[in-house]
């Protein structure tokens, strides 16, 4: 997965380090964006397939198109509160295209427009001091008219959203004393065996 989001934009992702590391011997600066964005998925080939497929012809977006475990998928049904977040220089998932969710889906839709491209604009801590990000009012069918109407925030989108997820909480409960219970225990102690597979150990 990560070789085909590479490939769309090749002369930044894939000879940018082909030159420099491998042929002039340069290492890869270090960048805390880069390590995250290196903490690759395993995906089983039949996923991945589906995937792409998703992703060349747009079938999310027909009702039904797409079947999960035996289940026609049709975005409308979904009624919960939704927040979506774009980004301003996304090479990847254009925001006008992120912000059509909030068309697809039926509950009551935030959109958020953060600034800087696919990673920077959700690692985006709020010690960052370049982050803002618009936030507007309620999304209507038109992208661009919801930017027009839209406020500029300094900071990060965390602190909005945050704001958001605590009002979409309810009220609060005390946390477990252990994890699990008796029909559902933990399958092993955390961080779990993907982790330690992962690490080489």
């Amino acid at each position: 997965m990560g070789t085909v989001f590479a490939f769309m934009r090749p002369n930044d992702l894939v000879w940018n380090y082909w030159v420099n590391n491998y042929l002039m011997g340069n290492p890869p600066p270090v960048f805390d964006i880069l390590a995250w964005n290196a903490d690759g998925t395993n995906l089983p080939a039949a996923l991945h397939r589906q995937f792409l497929d998703i992703f060349q012809n747009n079938t999310l977006c027909e009702p039904n198109r797409v079947v999960a475990l035996g289940t026609p998928v049709d975005l409308s049904r979904i009624k919960v509160p939704i927040y979506v977040t774009g980004a301003s220089t996304d090479h990847l998932t254009p925001w006008t295209e992120c912000y059509r969710t909030t068309q697809l889906l039926n509950g009551p839709a935030t959109f958020i427009l953060s600034n800087a491209g696919h990673i920077q604009s959700l690692i985006n801590p709020p010690d960052n001091p370049k982050a803002s990000y618009l936030a507007g009012p309620d999304p209507g069918p038109d992208p661009e008219g919801w930017r027009r109407q839209a406020t500029l925030h300094k900071g990060t989108w965390w602190t909005h959203w945050s704001a958001w997820i605590t009002e979409q909480g309810g009220a609060k409960i005390r946390a477990p004393r252990r994890l699990g219970n008796r029909a559902y225990p933990p399958l092993q102690p955390t961080p779990g065996k993907y982790v330690q597979q992962a690490a080489g150990r």
